[in-house]
């Protein structure tokens, strides 16, 4: 088993959806984050106008799953990026579980 962690911009919330759907993966948790591309961005948002947003909204996924689903949804996340118009492209990342309950 292994941990599966996967950050998008909110706009992609359906397509990676169905990605998980397509690779088998059907237990999964989500939670809304704030994506930040440039620090100096960050500082300007804290200094100017705090009370405004400064990042874009994101969503991060994580699974603990079968290596073989994460392969397979790995391939999925590959050919999506391939075919994006935007510079905005689906991040994922696996972590080895060395126990678990």
């Amino acid at each position: 088993m292994k941990l599966l962690i996967v950050t998008t911009v909110s706009e992609f919330q359906k397509e990676i959806l169905k990605l998980f759907k397509k690779a088998n993966i059907e237990a999964f948790s989500s939670s809304e984050i704030d994506g930040y591309k440039n620090t100096n961005s960050l500082i300007a948002t804290q200094s100017w106008f705090p009370g405004e947003k400064g990042g874009n909204e994101s969503l991060m996924f994580f699974s603990f799953t079968e290596e073989e689903k994460i392969t397979e949804f790995f391939s999925f996340i590959r050919e999506f990026n391939n075919n994006l118009e935007t510079n905005n492209p689906v991040r994922a990342v696996v972590l080895p579980i060395e126990e678990s309950i």
